[in-house]
């Protein structure tokens, strides 16, 4: 556009050059110009001092711009010289994404870093070869070229610390990762991958109490599914649960069942989670009532075992229970051997063969078959009770047998 104005320029001048020459042409007298310096003086017709004039505006113009050319010369020069390396950082970079795709990661590392100074995206250069460098176990390499991406870019904490974040988890850097995330979690509390990545971590790290804090957000924040959060929450409280009867503390149990949600507590893989900690710390006669209230209002085979290994205090009143149910599940297998055990202890033998030879003839159980003969033996008759626990015996060995093969496929 400069250059076709510059044109226009000089073809108005000569233009107006030669107008002014032929109107003084046309005129009886030309003219003269006297130009006079002290003693010095020159006289020329007025055609000609107009040409040359117009000669010396011209001359005086092109040595300006020559100047004008010389003098930036030096700075385009520069400018052309940055242009052509970030041109090649530009092509560095393509090339480098290209074989970190293609798994060529020793030669994505070597040309990302090289062209990384004249880049107008050093920090992707940076990020990408940290990638590359982890890729092919130069773990030193990763957390360099990391480093170097946050000194260079301070503005992009998110960016640089997801990464690393990302490319801890992939490398099982678990509490590295959760040290990076928490740090970025304080940053910025409701960046959805930073929630989405922190909880993956607490998960890995067993960090029951980590991801107990942080379900309100991952739910406020639609980071997950709703259904998934419900799953989520159920695994939190039953491993924080878990946890709590590993120290076979009943406080220390309670404790952690008061801060369950109602609606978590009415789960029965929750609530089953709860009575077998009381069981196993010995204090199964705090849960009794709520074991039986639990199972007369949803029947689960998983609480009904628990009641079956629960040491009741009365024997008797937990037989009349065990009775109730039976008219509502006559068919239950387990409730059947319940039942058989209980008179096994209170010593009605009869009653107990007769419960026990039922849920036999449903689905023989080891456990049934044990019993079974432990009533047989009771009631004297040595050889039937021999007979069933050599049954048992063989069908403990088929099990046995099942699972080995299942374990070798």
């Amino acid at each position: 556009m400069k250059k076709v104005l510059y044109l226009l320029l000089v073809v108005t001048v000569v233009l107006i050059g030669y107008w002014i020459f032929s109107w003084v042409q046309s005129l009886p007298d030309h003219g003269s110009v006297l130009i006079g310096i002290n003693s010095w003086s020159i006289e020329i017709s007025f055609v000609m001092f107009v040409v040359t004039m117009l000669i010396a505006f011209c001359l005086f113009y092109l040595f300006f711009r020559v100047l004008g050319w010389l003098l930036k010369m030096p700075g385009s020069i520069k400018v052309r010289g940055k242009n052509i390396k970030f041109n090649r950082s530009q092509e560095a970079l393509i090339a480098g994404l290209v074989d970190s795709a293609e798994g060529n990661w020793e030669k994505a590392e070597k040309i990302l870093i090289k062209h990384v100074s004249h880049s107008g995206a050093p920090l992707i250069h940076y990020l990408t070869a940290a990638r590359a460098a982890q890729s092919r176990g130069a773990l030193a390499k990763r957390d360099e070229y990391l480093r170097q991406a946050a000194n260079h870019s301070p503005s992009s904490e998110i960016a640089v610390g997801l990464t690393q974040a990302e490319l801890h988890l992939s490398e099982n850097q678990f509490h590295q990762a959760v040290e990076t995330l928490s740090r970025l979690h304080s940053i910025n509390p409701t960046h959805a991958t930073v929630l989405k990545l922190l909880h993956q971590a607490y998960k890995k790290v067993g960090d029951w109490e980590g991801l107990r804090n942080l379900l309100p957000t991952l739910n406020e924040q639609k980071v997950l599914m709703e259904a998934d959060v419900k799953l989520l929450e159920t695994e939190v409280y039953s491993e924080k649960l878990k946890d709590a009867a590993g120290t076979a503390n009943v406080g220390s149990i309670q404790e952690v069942w008061a801060t369950v949600p109602a609606h978590i507590k009415s789960m029965p893989g929750v609530v089953a989670v709860y009575f077998a900690a009381m069981i196993d710390a010995g204090s199964g006669q705090m849960i009794e009532s709520d074991l039986v209230n639990a199972l007369s209002n949803r029947w689960n085979a998983t609480l009904l075992s628990l009641y079956s290994n629960l040491q009741a205090q009365d024997i008797d009143q937990q037989l009349v229970i065990a009775e109730r149910w039976l008219a509502a599940h006559p068919n239950d297998t387990q409730l059947l051997n319940l039942l058989g055990r209980l008179n096994l202890k209170l010593g009605d033998l009869q009653k107990s063969e007769q419960y026990l030879r039922k849920s036999i003839a449903q689905e023989p159980t080891v456990q049934a078959l044990q019993l079974l003969g432990d009533a047989l033996f009771k009631e004297g008759e040595k050889d039937k009770a021999a007979d069933v626990y050599k049954q048992g015996l063989t069908l403990a060995a088929s099990q046995l047998d099942r699972y080995v093969g299942m374990i070798a496929e």
